[in-house]
């Protein structure tokens, strides 16, 4: 039976790209041990959409204590590497999105604080960026309904987007896969989602390589496990 052969995944992406659903669904079906950021526990994230300039180094500050504590909870157990690990983050996100969104005193101070708390943490084997255009991402948004998301500018998920291929030119130890994903739903289309599988389960390559919507669709559908009881 093919199997994911990597230990470690971080499922990244713009906000409203699918990325703790598309870990929700590699959970149910592999029975891997899931970290989900937990956004909205944020209690300034409502106040920042209303005015960024304000919130911007509450809500970076918040954000990356929390992840930082849910990593180290998860990333701790001696026996954790033994099983996949499916993340809908990866830790540098913390430092992308406070570069995007504080101003220069605060993000070299932020900066100091971010690379004390990353040293401890063990790198995934590979990072997946599931890219959209913005306007599917804005759907996305959209339809999900949350209340302080609905004000999202296009102009800040182009710039959010920005952050990470800059962050991905320089990148240099850990794999990464940039997924073109369009307007695909894995979640409504199973053969979608089994052939993003087949992507995934594919040997690792150092460096950056982005996948077009074409290549990956042309894969053969990865077999599903069959289900536990």
């Amino acid at each position: 039976m093919p199997r994911i052969p990597h230990r470690f995944i971080a499922i990244e992406g713009n906000i409203g790209a699918g990325k703790t659903t598309l870990c929700q669904m590699l959970a149910r079906d592999f029975g891997c041990h899931l970290i989900l950021e937990q956004f909205t526990d944020n209690p300034f994230l409502p106040c920042f959409y209303e005015n960024p300039e304000r919130y911007a180094f509450p809500v970076e500050l918040f954000f990356m204590t929390e992840r930082h504590k849910q990593l180290q909870e998860h990333l701790s157990q001696p026996d954790l590497f033994q099983e996949l690990i499916v993340a809908d983050y990866f830790f540098i996100k913390t430092l992308l999105f406070a570069k995007n969104n504080l101003n220069d005193e605060e993000f070299r101070l932020f900066k100091r604080l971010f690379h004390v708390l990353n040293a401890t943490f063990p790198r995934p084997e590979l990072l997946v960026y599931l890219h959209r255009p913005v306007p599917v991402l804005l759907e996305h948004i959209r339809k999900r309904g949350r209340t302080y998301e609905q004000d999202i500018k296009p102009e800040y998920l182009q710039s959010v987007q920005q952050a990470y291929f800059e962050f991905f030119r320089t990148e240099q130890y850990t794999p990464v896969l940039i997924v073109d994903l369009e307007d695909a739903d894995f979640q409504t289309d199973p053969a979608a989602y089994r052939k993003l599988l087949s992507l995934l389960a594919r040997p690792l390559h150092q460096g950056v390589r982005r996948v077009p919507i074409e290549e990956w669709q042309a894969l053969p559908e990865f077999p599903l496990p069959a289900p536990t009881k």
